[in-house]
This record gives structure tokens, C-alpha cells and sequence, in this order.
């Protein structure tokens, strides 16, 4: 650069070019495509922070080259200034001196190349010189690099030499390291041989400790050797079990089998021994075998509880062992029947007196006893598996069967009572003992200690619900079907007519009392034996209100047989299966109907017809309200045998001329007939008692509307009957008629059956409702089957004015003086 300068001095132009060619040249050093001189990251790197800091770097001072200045001025006319920093001028000056031509002064162009060429050979001089120095100095380099390599090669030599010893005694030294390996792997598997031998005849070994100690005559069962005696026989059995193929196991196996037997045999003598000196020293506490009746069952419990420790620790290692080894299963099984066997022979005796008592304390009284025996019967199965609990910890099938034992004792005493009883009150209250407070309270509670007993319990109960179906139909057949009633209970209306006097005094009478108690003063009319209605019901409430009760609602002035259907059902309902109940209640009903029917057509001969028909309605109202709330299904289905066709086949073979000829080609055509054609037929149909009911209220309804039509308005309606006969036949064809020219039909007649048909709506009606009201006793009801009546009369004088306004004149109208219709629905409303 600094020559450049120089040349740029003496010729710009030529440093220009010189310039330019120079940055084409280093141009291509680092050009992106095959530079000449490619730069690694780094020296870029370091060229662009030299670049950056030169960038920062302050502006160097100008400094005047005089000699440059004066030899520019003598060879160009115009002054010129070099700015040169002050590190170049060092730089030129050093070079100068490296010459020798520091005091020289370069005047014109020729000093200058030829201090140029100077230069240059100086230069190669001192790069020739640098050359032959590092020439001579890698010389020297190589004459050690070769020294070097021949120390290198003899340690090379040496060192193969090594390697082939060291391969040797390597050799050596791993075959000796495995043959050491190999001998301990030998002796491990020595050492595990022996052990695995000495393990295994560990069991064998034991033999004679174990026999040694079941021999010894200082061994009990409740020593503390004794239960691992017992895990170390189970195991070596179970050793040897497993294992046989070793040499002299099944005699092994049998010897360790005798030694079980022996321990077997001691734990059982132990056990039994304990529960018999327990169940002996009871016993021999009174003569007679058995304790004071007071203490008895507190001796028996307090006693065992107080000895069951002795033998429970025993008892569970039996247990626990019981489901691997069968042996130990069948020695638990003789200590659960040598227990079992001594608790009965406890309390067989003691159960039996205790029931004994029971009997003859409540001997009249059923239901008590039966209540007091379970009860007694629950304790002792309780007590029973609570001792039970005390022993063992696992359960048998024994004990139930023992407790099912004990409960027959109960059973035994029972079932004749039971099956001699005859009142349906007894047998449905002894169903709701046996259902309600043994099986729902007790049992269900604790069903597993309760187990035998609840099976007693439905014994029972089976033969009570048998016994009570027995006898409801029995009492069916009596008392409903084959009643005879009284006077007394055909005396319809005179018993409720009489009953409403009573109440009707009974008012009065409170009335006058205004001070008397609070608790008089809603007297209603009870009957005394509605309280089995009512407790009975209670099961099934009914709908209606007891607010008020009229005599007709009295349970004592229904119809017996009426009466006692209801009480029948309501003490069946909730004792007996459905299904069963209702077979009974279709039969009580039908039976009652039947009956209800008899006693209204005795009541229709002794009084009037109304009585009877009231008297029905009535009865059947109760029958639909009082088995409404049984929430039961009173149809039950029928099978029958149809002999129908049987018997006209049967006929046919009798009488051949009624078979068709080509079937009488022979006999055995109307045999074959009767075989083919002559099979019974079975028919289903079902019989629906609440139907029945509603179906004979039905019918006694339009009887009774009927009746009451006819009785009222009957001659009016014959009248029209009349009159719509002739209408028809003049219709037809027939001669025209003047209705008021027949001898029944003029006015003074029909004046006189108007009349009286209203005569008879005034004096009979206020007696009809009087009977219904007295009868019926529900407003609603009473309106309800008056009103087909109201309405029939009233479409009876409806039509007789419309007849009268077509056929007859107005004189003739005024003559018959026929009530209007607004007068007879006055009379009708006021009647209401």
C-alpha cells in the first residue's frame, strides 16, 4: 500500500490501474464460487470485528512529508500534501534503514527505481536467506525424526516381544482362574446337594422326636409344645405325601399316620372327657337328673361358657387344619356330635318339663301358649349358637338339626291343639302370631341362629292355615249357608226403627245435660261386637266415614250371615295365601248372597215389598264397601267336563237309524265314530264374586225403580199403554178412534186415575223416602237410586199432558184437572 501510495504520487494514473487490478485480483481470493483463497468461519469472523473496530478507529493526524513535498515540488509545479499516518511513516523509515539510505534523498524517478531495485534484491537476499535458515533447520529436525524412529522400531521389537509373554502367561493364568472356578462351582453344588439332602431328611428325622413326645407320659394336650408338635407332624405328612418316590416313604407315611392318630386320639379323649364331666356334674346336682326348674338354664349355659376356653385353642387348631386334612375334618365331626350329643341330653329333659308347664299354665288360652312356647324356643336357639360360638368357630349342619330336635318337643304339644281348634278367631290370631311376631319380627332378624326354629314356625303355620281353611268352610257350610234366622233378625224395618229412638232420646237427653262431661257429648250408637269388625278391617280399612253412624251402619244390625262373611274375610286375609283366599272368599260370598236373597223374600211375606228390596240393596252395598279394600281378586276359574258329545255318540251307537246310512256299512262304523267323535270336552270359566255382587245390586236396583214406577204412577201408565195400542192399530189400518168417546178413556175416568195416582205421589212418597233414608242412611245413595224414579214419573205426566193436549178439548182438560208438570216436580223437590 505504502507503494502504491508512492506510485499514486508520481503517477495517479498508473495507481489507479494498478489499484483496480489489484481488487479484481483479490476479488477472486474470496469470491462465494471457487475462491482462491477460501476463508474458514472463524477467519471471516475475525475479519468483520477487525473491520468493525477499524470502523471506530479516530481519524490519524495529517502529517507533511517535506521531502516528498519538495520532490513533488520540483517535479510538479503544483504543491501537493500526503496525509500518512504516523505508523507508515515508521514503517518507510525502518525500511530506509534496513538499506543503509536513511540519509539518502530520492530526487527524480531514476533514484527512485533504482532505490526500487535495491529494495527488491535486498528482499530476495533476505528471503533466500530465511529459506536456507529453515532448510537447515527442518535438516536438523529430520536427522532427530529419524533417530526417533529407530529408538521407535527396537521399542516396537521389545514391546512384540512382551506381548507374545504376556499372551502366554495369560494363557496360563485364565486356565487356572476357570479349573478354580470350576472347583468352587463343584463345591457349591456339594454344599447345596447337602442341604437339600439334610433338608429333606429333616422330616424323616423328626419321627422319632415326634414319637418320642407322644410317648412321654408328662404330655398334654395344653402343654406348649404341644400345637407345634402338631404343625411339624402336618408338615412332615404332607412331606412325605408329596414326595413318593424316596426310598421307604410309604413306611414313613404310615408311621406318621400313627403318630397323628395318637395326637388325634389325645385331643379327642381331652375334648370328650371335658364336655362329659361338665354335662355329669349338671346332672348329679339333683337326684332326678336335672337341676331346680328356676336355675336350670343358667347352670346350663354359665357352666359350658366357663369351660369353653379350655377347649377352644384345641378346637380352632382342629378347625384350621380340618379342610387339608381329612383326618382332622372326621375328629371334628365326632367332637361337633360329642357336643351336640351332651347338650341334648341337657336340655332335651329340661325343655320338655319347661313345655309341660307352659301347657298346663295356659291350657285354655291357645294363643298364649303358642306365643309363650316360641318365645321360650327363640331364647334357646340363641342361647344354643351363642354357646355354639363359644366352642367352634366354624358352623355345622348338626347343630340346626339338634335345635330342629328340641323345637319337635314344642311341635309335638302343638299341633293337636291346633288341629282340634274350631274358632276362626283362635286360628287367625294363632296365623298372625306365627307370621307377624315369629317369622317377620324374630326370624327375619336373625335368621341364622334362627334357622331350625323358623322351619318349626312354618310348620306350625302350614298346619294353622290348613286347619283354618277347614274350618271356614265348614263355617260357610253352617253358619252361612245353613243358617236359619230368627225373628229377631227378619224384624227389618222394626230393629232399625227402633235403634233410631234410641239415638233420637239419646240426643235429647244430652241436650238437656248442657254441663255434663266432654266425654259424653258425642253419644253415637256402637255395637259391641263391632270391634272384631273393626280389628279385623283394620287390616283392610274401609272408605267411609265413622263420623256419624245411623242404625242401618251398626255392625249389629247387619244380616248375620252378612256379618259373619265380613268377619270371615277380614280374618282369612291376611293369614292364608291369596290364591287360597280367593277360593273362601268367592264361596263365602255366593254363599252370603244367596242367603241375603232368602232373607229379603222372607222379609217381602212379612212385611212389604219395599223392606225386602231396601233391605238387599242395602246388604249388597255393605258386601261392595267392606271387600272393596281387600285389594284381592275374588274370581277363581272352574274346570269342567263337557259329556256332550260323549253321550250323542254314545246314542248314535244305541239307536243306528240316526246315523247316515253310508256309516252303517258295518258296526264298527259307530264305534269308530264314538272313538273319534266322542271325546270329552273340558271347559274353563271363571266365577267373578265381586261381579256377582254388583250384578244382583243391579238387578235389585231396577227391581226396587221399577217397583216404585209402577207403584206411583202404574194406572198412568197402563192408560198410555192403551192409548199408544190404539194409535198403532188405526196406523195400521185399523178403524179411526175418538179417545174421548171410550167408555175408559172419557174425562170423569181418566179424572178419577189422575187423582188418585196423585193422591198416592203424596201419601206414599214421603214414606218410600222415609224407608230409604232409614234404610240406605247416605243422602248420596238415596238420591242416587230415587232418581231413575223422579225422572220415570216425571216423563209418565210429560207424556200424559202431551196425550191430553191432542186428544181432548179444552172443557174435557178442565173436567180431567191434571196436575202440571212444574206442580209435580214441586211435589217431587219437596219430597226430595
Amino acid at each position: 500500500m505504502v507503494l502504491m501510495m508512492i506510485m499514486a504520487v508520481a503517477d495517479p494514473s498508473q495507481l489507479d490501474l494498478n489499484e483496480k487490478g489489484t481488487r479484481e485480483k483479490l476479488s477472486l481470493w474470496d469470491r462465494r464460487s471457487d475462491a482462491l483463497a477460501p476463508l474458514t468461519e472463524r477467519q471471516t469472523d475475525s475479519i468483520l470485528e477487525i473491520q468493525a473496530a477499524a470502523e471506530n478507529f479516530p481519524i490519524p493526524t495529517e502529517l507533511p512529508i517535506e521531502d516528498l513535498c519538495s520532490l513533488t515540488s520540483r517535479s510538479i509545479s503544483v504543491p501537493l500534501t500526503v496525509t500518512v499516518p504516523a505508523s507508515t511513516e515508521d514503517v518507510l523509515l525502518q525500511g530506509f534503514k534496513s538499506l543503509g539510505m536513511e540519509d539518502e534523498r530520492i530526487e527524480t524517478a531514476q533514484q527512485f527505481f533504482s532505490w526500487f531495485s535495491k529494495l527488491q534484491s535486498q528482499m530476495d537476499q533476505d528471503e533466500g536467506a530465511k529459506c536456507r535458515q529453515t532448510r537447515d533447520f527442518l535438516g536438523g529436525f529430520q536427522e532427530q525424526c529419524d533417530a526417533i524412529l529407530n529408538d521407535v522400531n527396537t521399542a516396537l521389537q521389545h514391546l512384540e516381544s512382551l506381548q507374545k509373554q504376556y499372551l502366554f502367561v495369560s494363557m496360563k493364568t485364565g486356565a487356572l482362574h476357570e479349573a478354580c472356578e470350576q472347583l468352587l462351582k463343584e463345591q457349591s453344588e456339594l454344599v447345596d446337594l447337602a442341604e437339600s439332602i439334610q433338608q429333606k431328611l429333616s422330616y424323616f428325622n423328626e419321627l422319632e422326636n415326634i414319637n418320642t413326645k407322644l410317648n412321654s407320659s408328662t404330655l398334654s394336650v395344653n402343654s406348649e409344645g404341644f400345637v407345634p408338635m402338631l404343625a411339624k407332624l402336618d408338615d412332615c405328612i404332607e412331606y412325605v405325601s408329596s414326595h413318593p418316590n424316596f426310598k421307604d416313604c410309604p413306611v414313613y407315611l404310615a408311621k406318621f399316620k400313627q403318630c397323628l392318630s395318637k395326637a388325634m386320639h389325645l385331643m379327642k379323649t381331652y375334648t370328650v372327657n371335658t364336655l362329659q364331666n361338665l354335662t355329669n356334674q349338671l346332672t348329679k346336682r339333683d337326684p332326678s337328673g336335672l337341676p331346680n326348674a328356676e336355675n336350670a338354664f343358667t347352670l346350663f349355659y354359665v357352666r359350658f361358657r366357663a369351660s369353653a376356653p379350655k377347649v377352644r385353642t384345641l378346637i380352632e387348631q382342629i378347625e384350621q387344619r380340618s379342610e387339608k386334612i381329612p383326618e382332622y375334618q372326621q375328629l371334628l365331626n365326632e367332637i361337633h356330635q360329642c357336643y351336640l350329643d351332651q347338650r341334648e341330653q341337657l336340655l332335651s329333659p329340661s325343655i320338655t318339663s319347661t313345655i309341660t308347664d307352659l301347657t298346663s299354665q295356659y291350657n285354655r288360652d291357645h294363643c298364649a301358649l303358642v306365643r309363650s312356647g316360641c318365645a321360650f324356643m327363640v331364647h334357646v336357639c340363641q342361647d344354643e349358637h351363642q354357646l355354639y360360638n363359644e366352642f367352634f368357630t366354624k358352623p355345622t349342619a348338626k347343630l340346626d338339626e339338634l335345635l330342629e330336635k328340641l323345637c319337635l318337643s314344642l311341635y309335638d304339644v302343638l299341633r293337636p291343639l291346633i288341629i282340634h281348634a274350631i274358632h276362626l278367631e283362635t286360628l287367625s290370631e294363632l296365623c298372625g302370631i306365627l307370621k307377624n311376631e315369629m317369622l317377620e319380627d324374630h326370624v327375619q332378624n336373625n335368621l341364622e341362629q334362627l334357622g331350625a326354629f323358623a322351619a318349626l314356625v312354618q310348620q306350625m303355620l302350614e298346619d294353622v292355615q290348613e286347619r283354618l281353611v277347614y274350618r271356614t268352610h265348614m263355617y260357610i257350610q253352617s253358619d252361612i249357608i245353613g243358617y236359619n234366622p230368627a225373628p229377631g233378625d227378619l224384624a227389618y224395618p222394626d230393629k232399625l226403627e227402633m235403634m233410631e229412638k234410641i239415638a233420637q232420646s239419646l240426643k235429647e237427653e244430652q241436650k238437656k245435660l248442657p254441663a255434663l262431661d266432654s266425654s259424653f257429648s258425642d253419644i253415637q250408637l256402637e255395637d259391641p261386637d263391632s270391634k272384631s269388625v273393626k280389628s279385623g278391617a283394620s287390616e283392610a280399612p274401609t272408605t267411609r266415614s265413622q263420623a256419624t253412624i245411623s242404625p242401618a251402619d251398626l255392625h249389629g244390625m247387619w244380616y248375620p250371615t252378612v256379618r259373619r262373611t265380613l268377619v270371615c274375610l277380614s280374618k282369612l286375609y291376611r293369614c292364608i295365601d291369596r290364591t287360597v283366599f280367593q277360593g273362601l272368599s268367592q264361596e263365602a260370598l255366593s254363599a252370603c248372597i244367596q242367603s241375603s236373597l232368602k232373607a229379603a223374600d222372607a222379609i217381602m211375606k212379612n212385611k212389604t215389598q219395599i223392606d225386602g228390596q231396601l233391605f238387599l240393596i242395602k246388604h249388597l252395598l255393605i258386601l261392595r264397601e267392606q271387600i272393596a279394600p281387600f285389594h284381592a281378586d275374588f274370581a277363581i276359574k272352574e274346570i269342567s267336563l263337557d259329556l256332550k258329545k260323549t253321550r250323542d255318540a254314545a246314542f248314535k251307537i244305541l239307536n243306528p237309524k240316526t246315523v247316515p246310512r253310508f256309516f252303517r256299512l258295518n258296526s264298527h262304523n259307530a264305534i269308530l265314530e264314538f272313538l273319534l267323535e266322542g271325546t270329552p270336552e273340558i271347559k274353563e270359566h271363571y266365577i267373578d264374586s265381586k261381579k256377582e255382587v254388583d250384578r244382583h245390586l243391579k238387578s235389585s236396583c231396577e227391581h226396587f225403580i221399577q217397583q216404585q214406577t209402577k207403584l206411583f204412577v202404574g194406572k198412568l201408565e197402563d192408560l198410555l199403554t192403551k192409548v199408544a195400542a190404539l194409535k198403532t192399530m188405526a196406523s195400521q189400518g185399523g178403524p179411526k178412534y175418538n179417545l174421548s168417546q171410550q167408555p175408559w178413556a172419557q174425562p170423569a175416568k181418566i179424572n178419577d186415575i189422575v187423582a188418585m195416582t196423585y193422591k198416592t205421589l203424596k201419601t206414599k212418597l214421603p214414606a218410600t223416602l222415609q224407608s230409604m233414608s232409614l234404610y240406605l242412611a247416605n243422602k248420596d245413595t238415596e238420591f242416587i237410586l230415587f232418581k231413575p224414579v223422579r225422572n220415570n214419573i216425571q216423563q209418565v205426566f210429560q207424556k200424559l199432558h202431551a196425550m191430553l193436549q191432542e186428544e181432548y178439548s179444552e172443557e174435557d182438560l178442565q173436567i180431567i184437572a191434571c196436575p202440571s208438570v212444574e206442580q209435580i216436580n214441586l211435589l217431587l223437590s219437596v219430597n226430595k
